[in-house]
């Protein structure tokens, strides 16, 4: 008796580990984890920093290169880039999710990116890559591609020699200041349960620049490279986020793949799409409220255009909302009778004041076609590490990107359940706790 009471006390003990553990497992059928990239499960977990808003601040001092990347994202623009000798690879990326690449599986952590396609990890021999990387040689299907396919063109590849075949080779920049060298290859992806065979990626075998994210890069865009192009039927052209709060590091978000076990009742506005930017998510923002005021905005600032590439845009790899100078303007004016000054700037954030005064400041609602999303305060305002100013974290645009492209941005989707379904060209918005 003793022998099995002590057994089952192990069990017991085990069965509570994992429980407690939120490291220790994926969630059922096609859902992963999506984590912090500074987060307790992350690889990625630096030394504690010294404050969650210097944390977030770091994160978003980077906005003004991503947004500045995304505006260059044009459809026929074939990026061809040296790499050349560069800086040490940085953490880069808000939030990974845990994949297996090859047979067996490989555990890589990727970046989780709606607003790019392809994509890529570091592999074995890499120039300038982290210490984890990807073996082709020890996985049973990898191949690699040839520079004539069809695969090959759409990541821009470099021409095929005059004669004779070759290795898909294809250069890429990336987050503004950054850039990589990659073969196309193929291997099976491991999503959760799920087995996705003959997946095409970038075996990247060089970087420049501290911008790439070291585990490499998992591409949700729009374009026919990106997994839900590649998985097809598997997940119906159908995922969904939550992304969990930065402060949560003891929790983690969830992705959904596939059509089944989303929201049922959620709300949606159209997704638009530009020949020019094909691989964004844009939607129609038709208005702003600050408080029960509906800003004044021209139309213009607000239109879609898909000819330019202007218009808003749902991004995950963006920290910060930004809007265009005009309507960044706006709402700043309407907010700042509401709420007591002086304002003081603090890094990206020029609307800063005295933590006592947030209870007066006005929630902040953005109007798209078909539904409406007020933020709650905690997506709206970031305090400094002694509590004692609060920022208002929203900002403009940088003056140096062209068109005139809105984002919203991870921190402003935090704790909300977003739904993409790209084969009936709608997006979904519902509150949700991503713990």
């Amino acid at each position: 008796m003793d022998f099995i009471a002590t057994i089952l006390f192990l069990a017991l003990v085990i069965s509570s580990a994992k429980a407690l553990d939120p490291c220790g497992s994926q969630p059922d059928d096609s859902d992963l984890l999506v984590i912090p990239i500074y987060g307790k499960c992350s690889p990625f977990n630096p030394p504690k920093p010294d404050s969650w808003f210097n944390t977030v601040m770091n994160m978003a001092s980077k906005d003004p290169a991503r947004v500045k990347y995304l505006s260059s994202l044009l459809a026929q623009k074939t990026t061809a880039v040296p790499i050349a000798s560069g800086q040490q690879v940085l953490n880069i990326g808000n939030y990974v999710v845990r994949v297996k690449i090859g047979t067996p599986g490989q555990l890589m952590f990727m970046v989780l990116d709606t607003s790019n396609d392809v994509a890529w990890v570091p592999c074995s021999g890499c120039t300038r890559c982290s210490a984890t990387t990807f073996s082709p040689n020890t996985s049973s299907t990898y191949g690699s591609l040839d520079c004539g396919l069809p695969q090959c063109a759409q990541v821009h590849g470099l021409s095929c020699p005059a004669t004779g075949s070759a290795a898909c080779s294809f250069n890429q920049s990336y987050g503004g200041d950054s850039s990589f060298s990659a073969n196309l290859a193929r291997d099976s992806l491991g999503l959760a349960n799920d087995i996705v065979p003959d997946f095409a990626f970038g075996c990247i075998n060089a970087i420049s620049g501290g911008s790439v994210p070291p585990q490499g890069l998992l591409g949700l865009g729009r374009g026919p490279m990106s997994l839900i192009s590649q998985s097809g039927a598997l997940y119906s052209g159908v995922f969904s986020y939550c992304l969990p709060s930065f402060k949560s590091y003891y929790f983690s978000g969830s992705l959904k793949l596939g059509p089944v076990g989303q929201p049922k009742n959620i709300r949606t506005t159209p997704l638009l799409k530009s020949p020019h930017r094909p691989s964004l998510y844009y939607v129609n923002l038709t208005g702003i409220s600050v408080g029960r005021v509906q800003v004044p905005i021209a139309p213009e600032y607000l239109a879609f255009n898909p000819n330019t590439g202007a218009g808003t845009i749902v991004d995950s790899g963006t920290v910060v909302t930004r809007f265009v100078q005009p309507i960044y303007k706006a709402i700043r004016d309407e907010f700042v009778k509401h709420v007591k000054g002086p304002f003081t700037t603090i890094g990206v954030f020029d609307t800063c004041f005295d933590a006592t005064a947030e209870a007066e400041a006005p929630l902040i609602t953005l109007h798209f076609e078909g539904l409406s999303m007020t933020l709650p305060m905690e997506n709206s305002f970031l305090h400094t590490s002694a509590g004692s100013r609060a920022c208002l974290a929203i900002a403009p645009v940088p003056n140096n990107v062209n068109a005139a492209m809105n984002v919203i941005a991870n921190l402003q989707q935090q704790n909300h359940r977003i739904l993409f379904d790209v084969i009936n060209s709608r997006l979904g918005i519902a509150r949700e706790a991503c713990n």
